[in-house]
């Protein structure tokens, strides 16, 4: 068996809770737009560096902010979720 996952988010959620733009909350990360909307579409995974400073700055634990949501995959590539 080989374990595999997706790694979810509530940054987009949070962002819009506290009313900022992707180029404020950027800004105060110290990355590019670009790596926030890469981050909300979850086309992108950050360090666990950039994880906790989102989850800091948010004010959540770090569990609050991203989950990780496990499936296995057999030898043959089927999934068990």
């Amino acid at each position: 068996m080989y374990y595999f996952g997706i790694v979810k988010n509530k940054v987009y959620l949070l962002r819009a809770e506290k009313r900022w733009s992707q180029t404020e909350l950027a800004k105060e990360l110290g990355v590019t737009r670009q790596t926030i909307a890469a981050i909300e579409n979850n086309k992108f995974i950050p360090s666990l560096e950039l994880a906790f400073a989102i989850a800091y700055i948010f004010q959540k634990d770090l569990n609050d902010v991203f989950n990780f949501e496990p499936y296995e995959e057999d030898e043959g590539g089927n999934k068990d979720e």
